[in-house]
């Protein structure tokens, strides 16, 4: 009997990783009725991560409606683990990008102020363990907004609130740390971040992603200033030195500000989940036959703490063999292999555009999974 694990990634914009774990199931049933299938959908700290964590661990949803980007309420969601002492929150679903209309892209005026809401709420409900995934933000605020809804007071010269936004930190004086939440100080936060950009400089928050959240090359030097002062106050205030600490600048300086301020622990994504559904206990409990992963499109980054690569390296600590179903194949895949895929298979099985692809998902998957199902009875048959 074949024993196999099923663990990929979303598809963006297509398939769920558990939409991804119902087809390739029922397509290994089809070929080894009596297999047994394990199905784990994962995320790696962006898209998705809330609702691995909550259903790999029998966990909840919970919604909240908070200050979006632009200042107006959305509403939001974030996880509670079964363990109901663990939340789980992707900043997107608050303060992110698809929440800000293309005409209103304007990241001197984006907020982050809705994932502080959520913090909160998540401590509300008595969470000692915050874990958040940064990905895909509409900001460049450095997580003040996100602070200042936790009652930091982020004060101009006069001693006035600053506005939210980045703008608001152009004004940025001194830090009233006398109204913010106590319960900060005995909560861990982890924050998945797969990215090493700083704070500052041309590999920066600003430089590197403020022209995805709409900054004109004029913005550009305004925001960088915003963010230096910002930084400025920090060391001063707080005495913290964070602009230089890999993942300073991701999510336009929230990782900055998360260190900085809630004393946050940023890891790899998908280290945080694998250790929180416990992944590794899983390998030691059962004998895999084979595991199957699976994103989007496998290329040079995979290699760089992306999902695939991490599950590959977890099952050859246990020498299981290891197949990707990706979407497309692009440029420097053939480096997964180092890192233990041993195979990489694309559902494309003809030529058509994404637009078709993303329509004929579930059908490509299906198919793929049970031919390479076949190869592997055919393999076990005459070899």
């Amino acid at each position: 009997m074949m024993n196999i694990l099923i663990a990929p990634d979303s598809f963006k914009g297509s398939l769920t990783a558990r939409q991804f774990c119902d087809i390739a199931e029922t397509a290994i049933i089809s070929v080894f009725p009596d297999a047994a299938v394990t199905k784990m959908p994962l995320a790696d700290g962006g898209e998705g991560t809330v609702a691995s964590l909550v259903l790999n661990t029998g966990g909840e949803i919970r919604h909240k409606t908070v200050t979006g980007p632009l200042g107006k309420p959305v509403k939001a969601h974030f996880g509670i683990l079964g363990d109901k002492k663990t939340a789980v929150i992707e900043m997107a679903s608050a303060s992110g990008l698809p929440l800000v209309p293309d005409k209103e892209k304007n990241p001197l005026r984006t907020t982050s102020y809705g994932t502080g809401e959520l913090i909160r709420e998540a401590l509300d409900m008595g969470c000692a363990t915050i874990i958040m995934g940064i990905g895909g933000s509409a900001t460049n605020d450095g997580g003040a907004g996100a602070v200042q809804a936790l009652g930091f007071g982020l004060l101009d010269a006069r001693g006035n609130p600053i506005l939210r936004g980045a703008e608001g930190l152009l004004e940025f004086s001194s830090v009233d740390l006398t109204s913010k939440d106590p319960r900060t100080d005995h909560t861990k936060f982890l924050v998945a971040c797969d990215v090493d950009n700083p704070l500052l400089g041309d590999t920066g928050a600003t430089y590197t992603y403020g022209p995805q959240k709409g900054a004109t090359r004029e913005m550009l030097p305004i925001l960088e200033r915003a963010l230096t002062r910002f930084n400025a106050v920090i060391e001063k205030t707080l005495h913290k030195n964070v602009a230089d600490n890999p993942g300073a600048g991701a999510a336009g300086g929230l990782g900055a500000g998360l260190m900085a301020f809630l004393d946050a622990e940023l890891k790899p994504g998908f280290d945080i989940v694998a250790e929180a559904i416990g992944l590794e206990r899983l390998f030691e409990k059962q004998k895999f036959d084979l595991v199957i992963t699976g994103e989007g499109e496998i290329n040079y980054q995979t290699v760089h703490g992306k999902l695939p690569a991490g599950i590959a390296k977890l099952a050859k600590k246990y020498n299981v063999p290891v197949f990707a179903i990706v979407g497309a194949i692009g440029k420097g895949a053939e480096q997964v292999h180092d890192c233990g895929i041993d195979s990489m298979i694309s559902m494309v099985n003809r030529p058509m555009d994404l637009n078709m692809a993303i329509q004929e998902a579930e059908g490509l998957l299906f198919q793929v999974t049970e031919q390479l199902m076949r190869v592997i009875r055919a393999a076990k048959h005459y070899l």
